[in-house]
């Protein structure tokens, strides 16, 4: 008689995760070494990355790592230092993002400029050197992109929010199919409102009727930091092992409208 293996288990397995200095990065930090994972913390305040860490299992096995994404000369030596110093990558999960409810006449350029390379190209900037074959798993590895479900719908004041988490819905179809043959599965999720520092400062968290008026689309209610960490740790498992292209949708029912 086999004994059972627990799919979802992700021992063994060392896992980047950036914006884990707070929200749904932290807690997919947290989630990971709670499921026997090496984490590699990525975010630009050491000290809330420290925060993190205290809230993890097994503290001394993982690896802070204090860098803004977009400065993209120091990415080279950082990845290569980790895979020297502590193995290969079997993991990634694209948390870092900015978001902002802006008019559309407000949208400069420049201010397009910006979120683009802080939503899509630093992730994808980050992909491009964690998949280098001398890097990356000789088992494989899972990417996970955070994108947003107003990456599919649209709303007032999104249109720059919106583009960028398009973009990253779209990248994830061609580089799934461009990766395969090297059994990397690449995948994003798209939450609906989650209950984190950054939805806290939103503009439609400023007054309670227009707060209930978002928390009333979500017929489930607003999710959790958690709701959105257990999808990766699927994403990221064996249990998801034929799962590649694709966009999760994690919402309390806001698309079902």
């Amino acid at each position: 008689m086999h004994s059972y293996q627990n799919p979802f288990n992700l021992e063994g397995k060392q896992i980047i995760v950036t914006g884990a200095s707070s929200g749904i990065g932290r807690q997919c930090a947290i989630s990971c070494s709670q499921l026997g994972a090496r984490v590699v913390l990525f975010g630009r305040d050491n000290e809330r990355l420290k925060i993190t860490l205290q809230n993890m299992q097994n503290h001394s096995r993982h690896i802070l790592v204090s860098v803004d994404l977009t400065d993209y000369e120091k990415l080279n030596d950082i990845v290569d230092k980790i895979v020297t110093e502590n193995g290969k990558i079997n993991g990634l999960i694209n948390c870092a993002g900015i978001s902002a409810t802006l008019p559309f006449s407000l949208c400069s350029p420049e201010k397009m400029n910006d979120f683009l390379n802080a939503n899509v190209i630093s992730g994808m900037n980050l992909t491009r050197i964690v998949t280098r074959q001398s890097y990356i798993s000789n088992d494989g590895a899972s990417i996970l992109f955070l994108s947003s479900v107003m990456g599919v719908v649209g709303e007032n004041g999104k249109s720059l929010y919106s583009m960028t988490k398009g973009a990253i819905v779209a990248g994830v179809k061609s580089l799934a199919i461009e990766l395969a043959p090297r059994k990397i599965r690449v995948n994003c999720i798209s939450p609906g409102v989650v209950e984190t520092p950054m939805s806290k400062s939103a503009v439609y968290s400023r007054n309670e009727e227009s707060l209930n008026k978002i928390k009333a689309l979500h017929p489930l209610g607003f999710g959790r930091p958690e709701d959105v960490a257990n999808a990766c740790i699927y994403l990221l498992s064996d249990a998801s092992k034929w799962i590649t292209g694709t966009n999760l949708i994690i919402d309390g029912g806001y698309c079902a409208r």
